[in-house]
C-alpha cells in the first residue's frame, strides 16, 4: 500500500500514479472496525467494475486530540482504540491501495470546504467519493454530504453516502467500542471490531522492577495517545513464533511513583530475551484497576495472586 503523507506530497504521488483512477473515502477510522470494513468492502466492488483504485483518507491526530492538546488538557483527551501505524497495517491488511494521512494541524483546522476541497480532492484523480452519514470536513465543520455533493454535480464526480452499520439494532462506532474496552468488555468490542483487541508493540528497556521482584515482564513502548485500556488484565501474547498466556499492567505503577503509562506484560512459561523485539498482546479479561500499595512486598503479593488468577484462568 502506496501512503502518501501530508498534503505537500500530492504531486509526488501524482507523478508516479498519473493514469490511476480513485474510489475515495475520508474518515478518522479508529480501529477500522465492521462500520468502517463494509464501507471498504463497497469500494471494492466499485473499484472492480470501473477499474479504479481504492483510497482512504485520514485526519492525525483525531480533531478532539488535537482541541484537547491545543487548549492544555492531555488528561482530557480522547482514548484512541490503536495508533495511527496499527491503522495503516489494517488499511493494508484490507487490500487498500493508497491510503493519504492528512495531519490535523492549525492549516486544516482554519481550511474552509472550498479549501480543501481545492488543496486536496480536486488535485487526484477520483471519480467516487463515499462517506458516512455524519461526515463533516472544513472549518467549523461547514462542509458536509450536501456541499460535496454539489462540488460532485459539477465536477462528473459520484459522492455517496454510506448508511450507518448496525448489529443487534445497535450502531457500530469507534465510541461505542471505546466504551466496552475501557469497561473491560472484550468479548462485545471483538464482535465490533471483527478480531480480537490486541496491541502491538516494540519491547523497551523499563526500570527492572519486575526482575527485581522475581517476576520478568515485557515493557511495550505506547504511543502518545491514550489508549482505553487501564488496569490489570489476563492477555494471550504472541512471541517469537509461538502463544503464551499471560497477566498484563496498563498504568502508571503508582506504588513506584510512576508518572507515564506503561504496558508491562509477563508472559507465563516463557524465558528468552524479547529487547527490540515486537510481540502482539491480546486482552481477554480484566482482573482489577491498578492501585497503589504500601511498599513492593504488597505489589509483590498482589502480581502473584493476579498470575494465579491467570494460570487458573487458562487451566
Amino acid at each position: 500500500m502506496y501512503l502518501i503523507r501530508g498534503i505537500q506530497n500530492i504531486d509526488y504521488f501524482i507523478s508516479k500514479h498519473k493514469e490511476v483512477d480513485l474510489i475515495a473515502t475520508i474518515g478518522n477510522f479508529d480501529g477500522l472496525h465492521l462500520g468502517h470494513q463494509h464501507i471498504i468492502q463497497n469500494m471494492q466492488k466499485d473499484a472492480e467494475d470501473n477499474n479504479w483504485k481504492k483510497l482512504v483518507i485520514f485526519t492525525e491526530p483525531h480533531a478532539k486530540e488535537f482541541f484537547a492538546e491545543s487548549l492544555g488538557t492531555k488528561e482530557e483527551k480522547p482514548p484512541r482504540i490503536f495508533p495511527w501505524s496499527e491503522k495503516v497495517k489494517k488499511l493494508k491488511q484490507l487490500d487498500v491501495e493508497f491510503s493519504f494521512f492528512l495531519n490535523f494541524n492549525n492549516q486544516l483546522r482554519n481550511m474552509t470546504p472550498e479549501t480543501f476541497i481545492k488543496e486536496v480532492l480536486s488535485r487526484l484523480s477520483i471519480k467516487k467519493i463515499i462517506i458516512g452519514d455524519d461526515f463533516r470536513f472544513g472549518a467549523n465543520r461547514e462542509g458536509d454530504f450536501n456541499f460535496l455533493k454539489n462540488w460532485g454535480n459539477e465536477n462528473n464526480i459520484i459522492i455517496e453516502k454510506t448508511q450507518t452499520f448496525f448489529m443487534h439494532n445497535k450502531r457500530v462506532s469507534s465510541t461505542r467500542i471505546r466504551e466496552c474496552l475501557t469497561k473491560g468488555d472484550f468479548e462485545t468490542a471483538k464482535e465490533l471490531l471483527g478480531r480480537p483487541y490486541t496491541f502491538t508493540g516494540k519491547v523497551v528497556y523499563g526500570q527492572q522492577l519486575g526482575t527485581q521482584l522475581g517476576v520478568p515482564t515485557a515493557n511495550l513502548w505506547l504511543p502518545q495517545n491514550k489508549l482505553p485500556i487501564a488496569g490489570v488484565y489476563i492477555v494471550k501474547v504472541e512471541a517469537e513464533g509461538e502463544t503464551y498466556g499471560g497477566v498484563a499492567n496498563m498504568g502508571t505503577r503508582p506504588t513506584v511513583d510512576g508518572q507515564n503509562p506503561v504496558l508491562e506484560v509477563h508472559i507465563l512459561g516463557f524465558s528468552g530475551n524479547l529487547y527490540g523485539k515486537k510481540i502482539k498482546v491480546e486482552f481477554l479479561k480484566k482482573v482489577r484497576d491498578e492501585k497503589k500499595f504500601n511498599g513492593l512486598d504488597e505489589l509483590k503479593e498482589q502480581i502473584f495472586k493476579d498470575i494465579s488468577t491467570a494460570k487458573t484462568y487458562f487451566s
